[in-house]
């Protein structure tokens, strides 16, 4: 029963990823998607509520089938893959090993340091492979940090509310 709710709940968080970003596509166009960074809320959602195989994988597959269906992220899905995927699994594995902390604290933790993480293994894979010699630090605190300011602070207020929910429901683990 266990191994169903993984999946389906993994599926759910990729279809909504996928959705988050045709609609806001659509009605906002690049720099909505820029400024609010769709598919990181329900990654991370994944990699917290059900587990860090499932953020994982909910991690690389939303990029690589969002770039299928709409051509976002427009430079190819490489980097969010990473980014996307390291965000999942840390998340997973924080909420796994903290074992000392409880409720939103052990939330928040896990939030950051995912987010810092997949942060640091997307500008590395941009840097050092996408665009090998044309990456700068600036370029990299602009693109990860600056300008995905609101992003950062709507992920920081509206997921740890939406696990915990979850978890009150009883559909992710505690």
């Amino acid at each position: 029963m266990r191994k169903t709710r993984s999946i389906v709940l993994t599926g759910l968080m990729i279809a909504i990823g996928i959705v988050i970003v045709t609609v806001l596509k659509n009605f906002g166009g690049q720099p909505i998607l820029r400024l609010f960074s769709p598919m990181h809320f329900p990654v991370i959602v994944a990699g917290l509520a059900i587990g860090p195989l499932e953020g994982l994988i909910c991690g690389v597959a939303t990029p690589a089938l969002s770039y299928m269906i709409n051509q976002l992220p427009p430079n190819g899905p490489w980097a969010m893959m990473v980014e996307l995927g390291v965000y999942g699994l840390v998340c997973g594995l924080c909420m796994q090993y903290l074992k000392n902390m409880e409720g939103m604290k052990k939330i928040y933790i896990s939030l950051i340091i995912s987010m810092i993480l997949g942060r640091i293994a997307g500008g590395l894979v941009t840097g050092f492979i996408l665009n090998a010699g044309e990456y700068s630090m600036s370029a990299w605190i602009s693109a990860y940090f600056i300008g995905t300011a609101p992003a950062i602070a709507a992920d920081l207020i509206l997921v740890p509310i939406v696990v915990r929910a979850l978890q009150n429901a009883g559909l992710a683990k505690k």
